[in-house]
Formats: C-alpha cells, structure tokens, sequence
C-alpha cells in the first residue's frame, strides 16, 4: 500500500524523515491521504519548522525502515486529524550545525550515526526510497 511520509532537505547529505517523539521513542507517521500528509506538513510550518516534503512510498519500505532504525510507525487513516505536538525537539538530529561540531572524520563514516545505523545503510535507504519515486 502507498502511504505518504514527511522528508526534510531532501536529495541532501541532511535528509531525514519526520518523527513523533513519545517519551524515549520515535514514531514516523504515514499518512493514507496525500492531502491529510500536506495539511499537517502545513502545521509543522507554522510551528517554524522547514518546509518538509511530502513523498509518496510503500508502507513496506516505512516498516521497515523503522524495524531497522528502532522507530515505531503509525498510519494516519483518511480523514483522521493529526496534529503535531505543541513542543518541538530543541536540537533536530538533523541539524547541520549539529554536523558541524560532531566533525566526522572520513574514516569515521562507517560508524555508527546518532540513529544508530551508519552512513552507508543511510545511503543505501535513502537510494532506495529515491528508486520509488
């Protein structure tokens, strides 16, 4: 089945999908509708977020990824209201500038990230959710 999630700074070296955090854990939402996943990619803009994108993928993929990455996912069925939590994490994982002051050395790529796969099974994900597009 198609879902749909949210992406930030696609096609860069900082790409990453949108997550919930619920106490220590992670949840990726995908969406059935692609206009329910706009909407709330809408209310994460007014709460000063970037601009995610929203990307069409196999739900499949999403489980997947989530096993692999120790995330939960849950699907937002059509028509259901998903609202984004009125805190934000301070510090996205994401961040550049977070990048910037971990400088990682070129032979420290094969270690592990801050979400615990390295960066060549990042990049292995990342093509293959490019592939489905």
């Amino acid at each position: 089945m198609r879902v749909y999630v949210l992406l930030f700074n696609v096609g860069t070296e900082n790409e990453g999908i949108h997550t919930v955090q619920m106490g220590n854990r992670n949840k990726v939402l995908m969406f059935e509708s692609e206009d329910d996943a706009t909407r709330y990619a809408l209310l994460l803009e007014a709460q000063d977020f970037p601009a995610p994108s929203v990307e069409s993928i196999e739900s499949i993929e999403v489980e997947e990824f989530c096993r692999s990455a120790d995330y939960d996912c849950e699907l937002i069925k059509e028509g259901m209201l998903a609202i984004p939590p009125e805190k934000n994490v301070d510090k996205p994982q994401w961040s550049e500038e977070e990048q910037s002051k971990e400088k990682i050395e070129p032979a420290q790529k094969e270690t592990e990230t801050v979400s615990g796969m390295s960066q060549d099974e990042l990049e292995r994900i990342r093509r293959q959710l490019e592939g489905l597009l």
